[in-house]
């Protein structure tokens, strides 16, 4: 209760008053005048009104104390145990916390920011937000639900910006055990069949072994290596890029009973093929209009390194010229079909036949050059029809397509079948959604035996046209039709030779981009995106398996014939697997070298400092027998001096908030007037005598 004062008048006005009552009282007091001190007296009351004496009382409300609550709910969370104990404590805690009025709970569960690609446990970015509108004298304390994993923790607690206790209820046990696999350094580009290496690592976190842990190795889903790598030693590992364009390293290192989890028993690497100037070798059997289109394209790619003969002079040509006058050059035939041929990516034959000038073993040889991998590509005329047909050598074994003998003549447009609108390789091709296709015709194809792999494009009257096979390991492709020069001249309005030349070169050369049957997957942020290629009906949706070990669906739309997509925004980050039928593959969504996966075993050690320093408590929940175990919770006033090691002290605050003001006017109403009276009646009393 204090004491104010809200003057009537001026407060010069009160002042000259009392002054002048003064110099009369000073004067009475002097001359001795009777009633001086009852004249004084009255006048102080009267001054006293004039001042507006009045005596205030504030009211006020004890504020409550905030205790943060921060839930640890990252993706090294979401083990079913850990997710049970902490669902359990915050329930727990809640109850606790509640049974004290003047604590104020204030709960945030902390999930990984979904803008992130390389998510880490950030609690106290959390914290401090929860706080940022309440004064650093209300925070009685702070408690950290989580598995010991943040990566945020400040270094002292004066950047806590607070003077309370950190206390941790962690998750998980104290003996946890897990091992994980990193790769440390790799090549991101390799030239395709070079020898590549990388290094990788296999940590065991939570206690140290020396017994060599499995690693096994896949290459673009197949498995490829299996090696012993010491725990906690760099482990080299040599390798081969296979082919041009994406591949996936994949390593998984066996599972150890007891570990924590699973998730990061994975790791993949992407590597880019690179070829290095692909050889070509193209062979033509006569000079004709169609040899040019072929040689064209293959010497404006900067990437093939072209090997080109034409047969101009056949062994059964023999018109009685001396050879040392001719300006030919011999068909180095064993040096190209036997010494050197597997140096070759891709052997063309061009309207060739058989006609003595390679050895009848040499086909033997061409024809095990594309099982064990090679690729193939036949561009028939009429020769292919006739007797000396390289369909009855023993190439034929790899060959999709038999010649009946018979060459249809006539004019006709190239369309594509059903499979071919679905095939990459001709999917799309410029022309060809409209009937009749907008571009020119062609005149001519070999007639054939219903042919193995898949007819992509077809002559007149469904005849095939583009054959696409594989053979065992190898490639091969058969153009029925020595015509296509004809869209190269642009008869007819031209047509896209050099597209479908070019797709048919790299499809025999394993281009993936190009392969008929395939399901690739790639992340762009936290977005997951899904392409399947099929020339099989529709494949369903595919199977996404998460990181944590949940499995979702993604329904795949068809975008273009053959080819289907789906994306989804993902929750997680991490390794993905991502099924559909047979197929399979990796995708990492996120950074690779993300701190949430990097370690997963719960640890107080983390919180130990800042905890220490603020007087705070840590405690697992875990008792070591399946159980709960939860401190209790001390409220105490003033600063909190000494830890407490068996429960959770919360430092109260004395902070108050004002409610309102209650005045009570000491001269007004009928004691106001009672005193001035007193003082009047008592100077006319005196004054009466």
């Amino acid at each position: 209760m204090t004491l104010h004062f809200a003057p009537f008048v001026p407060w010069f006005v009160l002042l000259a008053l009392a002054v002048l009552a003064l110099i009369l009282a000073t004067a009475g007091f002097a001359r001795g005048v009777r009633g001086t001190a009852i004249r004084l007296i009255a006048s102080v009351a009267v001054l006293a009104a004039l001042a507006n004496p009045l005596l205030m009382q504030e009211d006020r409300e004890a504020l409550s104390t905030v205790v943060p609550v921060i839930v640890d709910r990252s993706q090294s969370q979401e083990t079913p145990e850990r997710v049970a104990q902490t669902d359990a404590a915050l329930e727990g805690l809640k109850d606790r916390l509640s049974r004290f009025a003047r604590i104020e709970p204030r709960i945030v569960e902390v999930r990984d920011p979904a803008t992130s690609d390389a998510p880490s446990t950030r609690l106290f970015e959390a914290l401090a937000s929860a706080i940022s509108d309440v004064p650093p004298a209300r925070i009685g304390a702070a408690v950290f639900i989580t598995d010991g994993q943040v990566h945020d923790i400040p270094a002292a607690a004066e950047a806590l910006g607070f003077n309370a206790p950190v206390h941790g209820l962690f998750t998980g046990k104290a003996d946890e055990f897990d091992r994980r696999i990193e790769v440390l350094r790799a090549p991101r580009f390799g030239i395709v069949d070079e020898d590549q290496e990388l290094t990788l690592r296999v940590f065991d976190d939570g206690r140290r072994t020396d017994t060599p842990a499995t690693v096994t190795v896949r290459m673009n889903g197949e498995e490829i290596a299996t090696l012993n790598a010491t725990p906690g030693v760099e482990t080299t590992f040599g390798f081969k890029v296979p082919r041009g364009g994406n591949n996936v390293l994949e390593f998984a290192v066996a599972a150890t009973p007891g570990e924590v989890t699973e998730v990061n028993n994975k790791a993949i690497h992407l590597i880019e093929g690179i070829r290095e100037n692909l050889r070509v070798l193209l062979v033509s059997g006569e000079p004709h209009a169609g040899e040019r289109a072929w040689r064209n394209l293959l010497k404006s790619d900067a990437a093939v390194d072209l090997v080109h003969f034409t047969i101009l002079r056949p062994p059964e040509k023999q018109d009685g010229t001396p050879i040392n006058e001719l300006s030919l050059i011999a068909f180095p035939t064993r040096e190209l079909f036997v010494e050197k041929i597997n140096d070759f990516d891709l052997i063309i034959f061009d309207r060739y036949q058989h006609r003595g000038v390679l050895p009848i073993l040499y086909y033997d040889y061409i024809a095990e050059y594309v099982k064990k991998g090679g690729a193939l590509l036949i561009a028939a005329g009429p020769e292919h029809a006739g007797e000396d047909s390289i369909a009855i050598t023993p190439l034929a074994s790899v060959l999709p397509a038999a010649p009946t003998g018979n060459m249809h003549e006539a004019a006709f447009y190239p369309r594509l079948s059903d499979q071919g609108k679905r095939h990459p390789v001709t999917r799309g091709l410029d022309g060809s959604a409209i009937e009749p296709p907008q571009w020119g015709r062609w005149f001519r194809s070999v007639d054939v035996d219903p042919p193995r792999g898949e007819t992509v494009m077809t002559a007149a009257d469904g005849r095939p046209l583009l054959v696409l096979d594989r053979a065992e390991e190898g490639r091969v492709a058969m153009l029925l039709s020595d015509q296509g020069w004809l869209w190269a001249r642009g008869f007819e309005g031209g047509g896209p030779h050099v597209s479908l030349y070019r797709r048919i070169a790299h499809w025999l050369m394993k281009e993936p981009e190009l392969e008929e049957e395939a399901l690739k997957a790639r992340a762009s942020g936290r977005t997951l995106e899904v392409t399947r290629q099929t020339i099989a009906g529709d494949p369903g949706a595919a199977t996404i398996r998460t990181p944590s070990g949940k499995t979702e669906t993604l329904a795949l739309t068809e975008i273009a014939p053959g080819l289907y997509r789906g994306e989804k925004r993902m929750d997680e980050t991490g390794l993905f697997t991502i099924a559909n039928g047979e197929f399979s593959t990796l995708v990492h969504v996120g950074a690779v070298d993300a701190p949430e996966f990097k370690a997963m075993v719960s640890t107080l050690d983390t919180l130990k400092p800042i905890a220490t320093e603020t007087k705070g408590h840590l405690a697992r929940l875990d008792d070591g027998k399946g159980s709960l175990r939860l401190p209790d919770i001390l409220p105490v006033r003033g600063d909190v001096r000494i830890a407490d090691d068996r429960r959770l002290l919360v430092r109260l605050t004395d902070e108050t908030v004002l409610k309102g003001v209650n005045t009570l006017p000491l001269f007004a109403g009928f004691a106001g007037l009672a005193v001035l009276l007193l003082a009047m009646s008592a100077t006319w009393w005196r004054e009466g005598r």
